[in-house]
């Protein structure tokens, strides 16, 4: 995995390019300490005293997200059952950094690793209804403000499968047998047929690492809205298998619903989808701590 990532960054925030951006526009934040929290595929991360959190894109295809969601996320208040960032400083970049940058209100939690199947389990309610009220946001006003549909082609099982055969020739080297044999055997039996339409408002990237928890294990916020969407609603339900275990999963869709077996479908390869390539950029990384976690979801999300 010598060649260039997807996760690899345009442009690269110093924490004293964060501060100089951050007091000279928001000059009543420069009493307050500005830390660096880290970095996703996307963005990278400040935290600015105990309140608020910066994002800067990292990449050229997160401007047009990270301004999606200052527009989009404070009409989302009604419809969002959990704490979620809302922005409230909208800034712009200057001669050395020229692209836009939001604070939003920090949400307190950490990322769920390491989680007892227990643990997990009493969240299954919270998230379910968390996106069965998501899932309601009007399509129509989301289309009105320029939330496109269907941008990541979810309904393509068979090159997105194609795709995880691709990721696996990586993966071979750094997965046990046991391992290897369970995602092949999943992959060798995966139907492809394309799935029926089916729109609604969706989170688009809800994966552990946009998840926080807190000291108990219980889901506690939901971060990165830069993969909203209308499409199908699997995508969003990949975390009924991904970060649950088996036995929650019932309490789950009895606040959500009940789901047909296309959407079930789509749920479960995006469970495994994703987490791929989060092992991927960990191996990358060296990060031993989310590989062990990306791991540990993949088997999850494929257990009955």
């Amino acid at each position: 995995m010598g060649h260039a990532n997807t996760w690899d960054a345009e442009w690269d925030v110093s924490t004293e390019l964060a501060k100089e951006l951050i007091t000279s526009q928001f000059p009543q934040l420069s009493a307050k300490p500005i830390q660096r929290l880290g970095y996703g595929w996307d963005n990278t991360v400040y935290l600015v005293g105990d309140e608020y959190v910066f994002r800067f894109p990292r990449r050229t295809i997160a401007i047009e997200a990270i301004n999606m969601e200052g527009k989009m996320l404070p009409m989302l208040a009604d419809y969002i059952t959990l704490p979620y960032a809302k922005p409230v400083f909208y800034g712009v970049g200057n001669s050395e950094y020229p692209l836009p940058f939001l604070g939003y209100l920090y949400v307190t939690g950490e990322f769920p690793s390491g989680l007892t199947d227990e643990q997990r389990a009493q969240s299954a309610a919270v998230l379910g209804q968390f996106l069965q009220r998501l899932h309601s946001f009007p399509i129509q006003v989301a289309k009105e403000h320029g939330i496109q549909t269907d941008h990541g082609n979810l309904l393509a099982i068979a090159s997105r499968k194609e795709k995880m055969l691709g990721f696996m020739s990586d993966l071979t080297v750094h997965l046990d047998e046991e391992e290897r044999c369970l995602i092949a055997d999943y992959l060798h039996q995966l139907n492809t047929a394309r799935l029926q339409q089916r729109d609604v408002f969706l989170h688009g990237d809800l994966h552990f690492k946009n998840l926080l928890v807190d000291p108990s294990g219980r889901v506690s916020g939901i971060i990165d809205w830069g993969d909203m969407s209308i499409g199908h609603p699997g995508c969003d339900l990949n975390i009924a298998f991904s970060f649950l275990p088996p036995h929650a999963r019932p309490e789950f869709f009895k606040e959500y619903g009940e789901v047909d077996e296309e959407t079930t479908r789509l749920a479960r390869m995006i469970a495994v989808y994703i987490p791929m390539l989060v092992l991927m950029q960990a191996i990358d990384e060296h990060d031993e701590k989310i590989a062990k976690e990306a791991k540990a979801t993949i088997k999850r999300a494929l257990a009955d």
